[in-house]
């Protein structure tokens, strides 16, 4: 590093081959890549997957203008590993996949390749920067974008791309690059990349992000919370780690509190201004968890509850119970007719019976199904409420559900609506 610092030093003093350096104005190179919510999302996923490991795939898009690169897809490459090398990149695996794409309405070409550094930041190192100058063998204007998985968070990705400097340049001591265009701007560049040959053997390009509202209505609903989430329960064990877990932080948090009000007494109003910067708010932390430990058993709670009363079937037809109504005057039931023997032995034909399943408040069981009429030809058996035959009439009482019921049964199927 310090034998090319010397050799930069010593063409730059010679103004090259003998001439004196210029100070001439260069050609505009301020480009900006636009990358989709699609591939950067692709990108976030299959670094994330391959940690610890490295991975790389490759970037599909176009060269709008002089100024502009679009990313508008990424594919990944069947690669992994501590490093990623030229050699590394499967020339007919990228083959075939660009057909395929092409197939399915993706006519793209490959405008660069992407792969992961997962915790050390984004640079370019030696195997890099020589899988880079293949690539700007075929396209000159063909980028390297790094992406850190592991430092990036919700709402701050860990991102930058680079293209190499022209040795040649450098040689002749004109600079790599101008940038007189104020669209966007540049990350400051970390103390790591500087030291690993940034702004020496590549430079880096601004990255912008580009959605249309289709695309920002997508992201949107990525992990929308449906309201069916408060009706999952959590493992029991682990709700009860929690909330002795939660129990315990409050203690500590309460002992606190009431340090601090005791010093809130004791000190004058200069020292109390200044006495709590840097210092953990007790009172704020202690309301949040009283705050999530009231909701999450309130849900869990509640969760329980209705999954073992309400959804639960034999605690829905535990309920339930049947009634036999007969023809006014001829019985004691409560809705509907039953033709048949009578109490005083006078016969009506064959009896026929209306039953409906109802709760013990009287309303219907289903409020969909319409009641189901039955004829017996001979006699009915009920454990529950009544006891008819032909030959005259008995009352007994028992459970209140049908026990048995004769032949010449014929029974109208249950009518859902």
């Amino acid at each position: 590093m310090q034998g090319m610092e010397r050799l930069h030093r010593i063409f730059s003093g010679a103004g090259g081959m003998g001439h004196p350096p210029t100070d001439s104005p260069q050609l505009d190179s301020a480009e900006q890549v636009y990358i989709s919510s699609l591939a950067l999302l692709k990108m976030l996923k299959h670094g994330r997957a391959g940690v610890p490991m490295e991975v790389m795939g490759l970037m599909l898009g176009e060269f709008v203008d002089e100024y502009t690169v679009r990313v508008v897809d990424v594919f990944a490459m069947p690669q992994s590993g501590t490093g990623v090398s030229v050699e590394a990149v499967d020339h007919v695996f990228q083959t075939n996949m660009l057909d395929m794409l092409k197939q399915t309405g993706r006519p793209e070409m490959v405008v660069g390749w992407y792969h992961s550094h997962p915790g050390f930041g984004c640079w370019l190192s030696g195997v890099d920067i020589n899988t880079q100058q293949s690539f700007e063998a075929l396209n000159p204007r063909a980028i390297a974008v790094v992406v850190d998985p592991i430092q990036s968070v919700k709402g701050k990705v860990v991102i930058d791309a680079f293209r190499l400097i022209n040795p040649q340049t450098m040689m002749l001591g004109q600079e790599p690059r101008q940038t007189t265009s104020n669209v966007g701007h540049l990350n400051k560049p970390s103390i790591q990349a500087l030291i690993h040959g940034l702004n020496r053997h590549y430079y880096s390009i601004a990255i912008n992000y580009r959605k249309n509202e289709l695309e920002e209505k997508m992201l949107l609903n990525l992990h929308k919370k449906k309201w069916t989430d408060g009706l999952i329960l959590r493992p029991f064990d682990t709700h009860s780690k929690t909330n002795e877990q939660t129990v315990q932080e409050m203690l500590d948090l309460a002992v606190k509190y009431n340090k601090a009000v005791q010093e809130e007494d004791e000190l004058p109003p200069e020292k109390l201004a200044i006495a709590n910067v840097g210092r953990q708010d007790a009172k704020k932390h202690l309301e949040e968890h009283v705050s999530n430990l009231m909701s999450s058993n309130i849900v869990q709670t509640l969760g329980t509850m209705l999954d073992t009363v309400v959804m639960h079937k034999d605690s829905a037809q535990s309920d339930l119970y049947w009634t036999l109504s007969k023809k006014r005057g001829d019985g004691h039931g409560q809705i509907g007719n039953a033709q048949g023997a009578a109490p005083d032995g006078k016969s009506q034909g064959s009896p026929t019976k209306r039953q409906t399943a109802r709760t013990k408040d009287g309303k219907p069981a289903y409020p969909n199904q319409s009641e189901e009429s039955a004829y017996f030809g001979s006699s009915v058996h009920y454990g529950g409420r009544d006891f008819y035959d032909s030959s005259g009439s008995n009352k007994i009482s028992g459970a209140p559900e049908i026990v048995s019921e004769t032949v010449n049964y014929k029974a109208r199927k249950k009518v859902i609506s």
